[in-house]
């Protein structure tokens, strides 16, 4: 197998580190609505526990997008509720070349199983939105998630079609050397169905195991040497902000 799945999460604070030797990471969260965060209680999904672990770990981290949403510093986010691959993919090739990130985390698709969109297409749509995130900023790194389990059963068996199409695309890109990791949702460590709080959308525990999985996709790239120094861009800092001292931030999974 080609693929670098994100390991098992520590609950220690021991396993704390630089990622990519500590360089400055600008994060695009590009999807849907749980990539907003939406029934997370504060809003911010699962992106202020990844920033404040990260930080912790000693990297400056700027979170980048067009839209802000959650209580917590430096929200910004490419998060659009009810959108399909195709529109997360417009929104992602309208910021990218603006912001430039040097990691993309995207969590697309579920919409359309939901909606019955196209599902056996889903992995060639996903396809063009990596190729054109990798074309408008070539420093990048993909992060790309499979679709979460769903407490619907007629959503779910169409996710259970799209995240093998998920995980060749994955192979397909690494095999031609695109700097790209896969990260498991739909397993152990993910959200469980007893994790949603309306059958799609995580609470906050369950946003808390993706902020687990989306750390350690990066630890993946890092070790890969994957993870590139941001494009600089003007009026775009390294560092979006102190990390807001609340109960969310200090919160690990095991």
């Amino acid at each position: 197998m080609l693929l670098a799945r994100a390991s098992p999460a520590r609950s220690s604070k021991r396993d704390v580190q630089y990622i990519g030797a500590g360089i400055p990471l600008r994060i695009m969260p590009l999807g849907a609505s749980i990539t907003y965060g939406i029934q997370s209680s504060d809003g911010n999904g699962y992106r202020n526990i990844l920033r404040t672990r990260l930080v912790t770990g000693g990297n400056a981290v700027n979170m980048v997008g067009s839209r802000k949403a959650g209580s917590m510093v430096d929200n910004d986010v490419e998060g659009w509720p009810g959108y399909i691959i195709d529109q997360v993919h417009d929104k992602g090739h309208q910021s990218a070349p603006v912001w430039k990130p040097n990691v993309f985390l995207i969590n697309a698709g579920t919409n359309d199983c939901i909606q019955n969109v196209n599902i056996t297409t889903a992995g060639t749509r996903l396809r063009k939105l990596v190729h054109d995130m990798v074309a408008d900023s070539p420093e990048a790194t993909i992060i790309l998630s499979s679709l979460l389990v769903n407490g619907d059963s007629a959503t779910e068996a169409r996710v259970q079609i799209v995240n093998p199409q998920i995980q060749d695309l994955v192979n397909d890109f690494r095999m031609a050397g695109v700097r790209v990791i896969y990260a498991e949702m739909h397993g152990p460590d993910g959200p469980q169905v007893s994790d949603l709080v309306d059958g799609t959308h995580p609470n906050d525990g369950g946003y808390a195991k993706m902020a687990a999985i989306w750390y350690n996709a990066l630890v993946d790239a890092s070790n890969l040497g994957f993870l590139q120094t941001a494009e600089s861009v003007p009026g775009v800092p390294d560092n979006g902000g102190p990390v807001r001292n609340q109960k969310t931030s200090t919160m690990y999974i095991s």
